[in-house]
């Protein structure tokens, strides 16, 4: 039986996953890049981008899809929902969770097994409400 070989955390994935846990703001990998880059001037967006994918692989990160819009990161790996505003795509977390469905009950019903599950909310933050600043 072969062992699976051991990544090594290279200084770029370590400093790619330590400006994501600075942060609380779900940035998209392009936004990601423009913290790292103050770090390590010279890497790339396509590096940013693979060590998100392996972050992302190994469970450290969750990448958090868009329906039509650039995927964003949490380095918060811990089940919670989150709000994003229609107009800016801000995305932030809400806490706790507001479903009275359970997975167990899910899993009853529906005849699945649960393996997660995705809520999102969607509305208007606090600067897309304002009114300087109208709903398109």
């Amino acid at each position: 039986m072969s062992e699976k070989p051991i990544r090594r955390q290279s200084r770029q994935r370590a400093v790619v996953l330590e400006e994501l846990q600075a942060v609380s703001s779900h940035p998209t990998a392009r936004e990601l890049y423009d913290r790292v880059r103050k770090r390590l001037p010279k890497i790339s967006l396509g590096t940013v981008y693979r060590n998100l994918e392996q972050l992302c692989g190994s469970g450290e990160v969750c990448r958090l899809p868009a329906d039509g819009a650039e995927a964003r990161f949490d380095a918060d790996t811990q089940p919670h929902d989150h709000v994003r505003c229609v107009r800016c795509g801000r995305l932030a977390d809400l806490p706790g969770t507001p479903t009275t469905l359970t997975l167990e009950t899910l899993d009853e019903t529906a005849g699945f097994e649960i393996i997660g599950y995705r809520l999102e909310y969607l509305g208007l933050c606090a600067a897309c409400r304002k009114p300087d600043n109208p709903v398109p």
